[in-house]
């Protein structure tokens, strides 16, 4: 009988410890794993697969390592000393071949979100910021981003952390500044209406000029081609007309305009 239970007792407290440790682990796609020996870090993580390891000494713990996507506000001041508030999104992954070390170092993957991406990509705004005046992070906004970009990931590419790129979700200046902006706009656009009126004054007036040089020019022509022949040729139709008009009877006193005669009857006295 005691037999029998030992025979029975022995496979399933077996099957028990391969269940409560397995000597298997299986990594999974876009992860790592970081395997402990009694709690210290095996510099070589596990790549994706089946892995064979040993029952309670080793323990496999699974890092992802595709590209995150993590949400950071920052604060800091220009270079004029304006406020300055901004949201980044920062999409960044750990390094395959140092995520044993990374974890050693700063712990899980919300660990290293807290201790390592937040306060990173904090700094690094500040700095990027300090180089520019409020007005140039607007009107130079790229080159604001890739001086950004460029200090965060020097500053994280030393914990095994790579930055595949940022954006900027949300911006917001100081209440004074903003409203020193939108009266420099009002300004500018008063400023280019002002142009506008005297640029349109201005040609108004030389179209003007052009038309009354115009008249003038067309009256001297008219006087010019009203010569000696063309007043003759005036005065031979002034004539012509006088003497459609005729009614036959000649005056005592001619006009001028025809050599009439002060004749009197035939046989007349």
């Amino acid at each position: 009988m005691g037999s029998l239970i030992k025979s029975t007792v022995i496979p399933i407290a077996a099957i028990v410890l391969i269940l409560l440790f397995p000597p298997i682990a299986i990594v999974g796609a876009g992860e790592r794993g970081v395997v402990t020996h009694f709690g210290a870090v095996d510099p070589s993580p596990l790549s994706e697969g089946i892995h064979w390891i040993v029952p309670i000494e080793d323990r496999v713990i699974r890092i992802d390592v595709k590209v995150q996507k993590h949400e950071v506000p920052a604060k800091g001041s220009t270079k004029d000393l304006q406020d300055l508030k901004a949201t980044f999104a920062v999409n960044f992954a750990l390094e395959s071949d140092r995520v044993a070390q990374t974890y050693q170092q700063q712990g899980n993957l919300d660990q290293i979100v807290e201790r390592i991406i937040a306060p990173q990509t904090q700094e690094s705004f500040k700095t990027a910021v300090a180089q520019f005046t409020a007005e140039d992070s607007i009107v130079r906004r790229p080159e604001l981003k890739q001086q950004f970009d460029e200090i965060l990931s020097e500053r994280l590419a030393k914990y095994g952390i790579e930055i595949y790129d940022t954006s900027v979700v949300d911006i917001e200046f100081s209440p004074e500044f903003a409203q020193a902006v939108e009266a420099k706009q009002v300004a500018e656009q008063d400023s280019q209406r002002a142009v506008y009126i005297a640029k349109k004054a201005e040609q108004e007036a030389l179209a003007r000029v052009n038309q009354a040089k115009g008249e003038a020019e067309a009256q001297k022509l008219l006087q010019v081609s009203l010569d000696d022949k063309v007043l003759r040729k005036q005065e031979l139709d002034n004539q012509r007309e006088a003497i459609a008009k005729w009614d036959g009877k000649l005056p005592n006193v001619n006009s001028g305009a025809i050599p009439f005669l002060n004749l009197e009857p035939v046989g007349g006295k």
